[in-house]
């Protein structure tokens, strides 16, 4: 039985430190020529060898500093690595590396790849991936500094070249989760230096020479991240094999359109997860079109080709529903966010159990807020459950940016949270001294309200802000103006200006009549929300087919305004249509609920058995006129039914 094996490492739960019982302990070895060094008195060691020994009693005392139970796990862990057992690695990974980190290294490093290397008889293969896993704490738990931003981009080049680069595939077999994670941390690592890169204002002297150099410009940069995804993506056939799949070929087939290396899961995912993992950089770059383009044979809403982990589904939902909210397609964009939300909440008893369910819980956090921000652009109907949370954690934010202008910051404060942080795709002239010093002394603004050119022109989120806000501000005049147009069926043009004026607004009919412009152009939009699948309520549409086959950039232009109107010279006629609500997503949720409801009733526990009462021998007692009855058929309420 796999499941009742219990891995060395992990034979005492709690994971005491006074674990004396197996003693590890492997020497690291001098070279024999240091050794003969050490037997002449007469001779003098250079500054080189004295380094090395320097070096060497340091490893020792690191060494001697690992838990015993830290070892016994890395040595469980490279053989489980070595035998390709799938079981134990994932083990090992979800569990073993959570559970030592939380005990041993929460505020501190995991120990170095080279003082560990004696346990795993200097297995490069191993070290990279273990370097891989001490990084990824290091940007998780403590603050990276600059040696590891560049340390960290040479063990990631290392692995991706093992990776591609080798005769053929290589024999090694990871879980999904972590590929998944290998493709997420890097692409975060990228993420981070470029922010980190972005501000050289508050860069030390050696920071500054170390990103000047020739290795500074070319570490983590875009063409480099971009570079390994594509090949990846290349190398395993990812997109032909997603093809081959819709298209319904044979498993021959795609054997022979993928070739050797699309044929090994370890490829296969990177190559699915590279996809995933392009739709994200395009996103942080600003190429949303771009972004959404290279989605195509994944698509939206469907089911993975594999058990992907959760944080596969949700980065997918939250990034393309980024790029529809950017290209203001609303409704697009709504419909992403309330399918992956709903699923997310069906499925939380399952990811409850991930270590990854604190990410899930911030994106999908983010993706409410964003949810918020569509109700506010072009309010619609969505999910009645969704909705519900959306209200109850952004209902005052909501009600602010109904205001207009007034609503300005609160919108500007969603965003900011709700939006991944956007990087450049050029770091800042570090090479050329004369351009960074003009780019950290810009000049004085000619004026009191501009804005330096160093926090708005150089920094991408708040480009993206101001297009944003941009068209929130045009918005502004819709809500009254619609509130006051439902009292109507038609109306004179001066009369409605003449109600606008009384209420503050202060515009002339010119302006008003723009304003219904914005209003109609506001009503519509490109969308693809009634071409197939699954709608937010869970019903089918018309036309069936899948998703998939559909371009994720088409769509129509589609009316998402109940209230219609039409100028006819100074007269504005008015149509409101209401849409009817569909019960069908209405029965299905409560049907939902009732068939928890019953489990729940079916899994307690039943009441303890009471032992039936002694009946006592009846004794014939003289019966007494007008005495209250103590023995008959009793009533619902207890009391004894009289004849």
């Amino acid at each position: 039985m796999a499941h009742q094996r219990v891995a060395l490492w992990a034979a005492e739960p709690d994971l005491d430190d006074d674990i004396n019982d197996v003693d590890v302990d492997i020497p690291i070895p001098l070279p024999s020529s240091t050794n003969e060094l050490y037997d002449d008195p007469n001779l003098q060691l250079d500054e080189g060898a004295l380094q090395a020994m320097q070096q060497h009693i340091a490893q020792q005392a690191a060494f001697a500093q690992i838990p015993d139970v830290v070892k016994r796990f890395i040595v469980h862990f490279h053989q489980a690595v070595l035998d390709n057992n799938l079981q134990e690695i994932t083990v090992a990974y979800e569990s073993g590396w959570t559970r030592l980190t939380e005990k041993y290294y929460a505020k501190t490093e995991w120990p170095e790849a080279e003082t560990i290397a004696p346990l795993v008889n200097d297995d490069q293969i191993f070290l990279i991936l273990y370097r891989e896993l001490y990084y990824r704490h290091v940007y998780s738990r403590l603050q990276p500094n600059v040696d590891d931003r560049f340390h960290s981009y040479e063990n990631s080049c290392e692995l991706f070249n093992y990776l591609l680069n080798s005769d053929g595939p290589v024999q090694l077999s990871l879980p999904a989760h972590w590929l998944w994670d290998i493709i997420d941390e890097f692409i975060y690592q990228f993420q981070s230096f470029s922010l980190f890169r972005s501000r050289p204002a508050s860069k030390t002297d050696d920071e500054l020479a170390m990103l000047a150099s020739e290795g500074g410009a070319q570490a983590w940069s875009s063409y480099s991240v971009l570079n390994v995804l594509y090949s990846l993506i290349q190398k395993s056939r990812a997109n032909e094999w997603l093809k081959a799949r819709a298209e319904g070929k044979s498993d021959e087939e795609i054997e022979e359109i993928v070739g050797e290396y699309g044929t090994k899961p370890l490829y296969r995912m990177l190559g699915y997860f590279s996809i995933i993992g392009l739709l994200r950089v395009h996103v942080l770059l600003g190429d949303f079109t771009l972004a959404l383009k290279v989605m195509e044979n994944v698509g939206l809403g469907q089911k993975a080709p594999f058990t992907a982990p959760t944080a596969v589904h949700v980065s997918t939902a939250y990034h393309a529903g980024i790029c529809y909210l950017m290209l203001r397609r609303i409704p697009d964009a709504a419909r992403v966010f309330t399918g992956v939300l709903n699923w997310v909440m069906r499925a939380r008893q399952y990811h409850t159990r991930s270590y990854q369910y604190d990410q899930i819980n911030k994106t999908a956090d983010r993706m409410y807020a964003l949810l918020a921000l569509c109700h506010v652009l072009a309010p619609t109907r969505l999910d009645d459950n969704v909705m519900n949370i959306v209200r109850e954690r952004y209902g005052e934010q909501i009600g602010r940016m109904g205001r207009g202008e007034e609503g300005l910051s609160t919108f500007e404060e969603l965003f900011l949270y709700a939006c991944p942080k956007f990087i450049s795709a050029n770091s800042p002239p570090y090479d050329d001294p004369a351009a960074l010093a003009s780019m950290l002394n810009p000049p004085t603004p000619t004026s009191p309200t501009s804005q330096s050119p160093n926090t708005i022109l150089n920094d991408p989120t708040q480009r993206h802000l101001r297009a944003m806000s941009s068209h929130f501000l045009s918005l502004t005049p819709v809500p009254s103006l619609k509130s006051l147009l439902k009292l109507y069926t038609s109306l004179d043009a001066q009369k409605l200006t003449g109600f606008l004026d009384t209420s503050g607004a202060g515009a002339d009919e010119e302006e008003v009549l723009s304003w219904m412009m914005v209003m109609k152009n506001a009503g519509r939009c490109v969308g693809r929300v009634n071409i197939t699948g699954p709608t937010a309520n869970g019903e089918k549409d018309n036309e069936g087919g899948s998703r998939s086959s559909e371009s994720l950039l088409g769509g129509d232009w589609m009316s998402i305004s109940d209230l219609n109107f039409v100028i006819d010279q100074n007269m504005v006629h008015i149509a409101e249509s209401t849409v009817g609500r569909r019960y069908a997503g209405w029965f299905i949720r409560n049907s939902e609920h009732t068939a928890r409801v019953l489990d729940g009733i079916k899994a307690s526990p039943l009441p303890p058995r009471t032992a039936p009462p002694v009946q006592k021998k009846s004794v014939d007692v003289p019966k007494v006129e007008g005495a209250p009855r103590t023995a008959g058929q009793k009533v619902a309420w207890g009391g004894v039914k009289v004849a």
